[in-house]
């Protein structure tokens, strides 16, 4: 990839009771490169269930692209998915949006589903909406 024009990517996943929090870290460290460090956070949902919040911000250049060339193992038709829907992904804040199926990810697929987030931070100067959706959209182009 010629240049990574993301600042950072944020990763999370939130562990329910009914989950076992190992096999959900395994499902984010597929996206996370082996030596980012993956947070943990204890919450609890509205009835008093503990909720583990999973989370790793990737801030280095090859760490980045890591984490997009992940994305480049979508099947086809989330590929597609994804580059129609780019426009709907970028918010006014430059950040691209992405979820991802966390039970295909813990068995090893990468698809667009729930579970895990995925948040970039685009570099776009000047920083607009617009900027932001050119300069992914050519990153897409790339690894997709």
């Amino acid at each position: 990839m010629a240049s990574i024009p993301f600042h950072y990517v944020d990763l999370r996943a939130f562990s329910y009771v009914t989950e076992h929090d190992r096999r959900v870290e395994d499902a984010l460290r597929l996206f996370v490169p082996e030596d980012i460090e993956i947070t943990r956070t204890e919450s609890a949902g509205h009835h008093g269930d503990r909720i583990l919040v999973l989370s790793a911000r990737v801030e280095n250049a090859d760490g980045v692209g890591t984490v997009l060339d992940r994305l480049g193992d979508l099947p086809e038709a989330d590929r597609n998915r994804l580059e129609a829907e780019l426009a709907e992904r970028v918010d006014e804040d430059t950040s691209f949006h992405v979820t991802l199926d966390k039970q295909a990810a813990f068995n090893g697929d990468v698809r667009l589903g729930q579970g895990i987030t995925l948040r970039g931070k685009a570099e776009a100067y000047p920083a607009t909406r617009a900027g932001a959706i050119e300069a992914v959209d050519e990153t897409l182009d790339e690894v997709l």
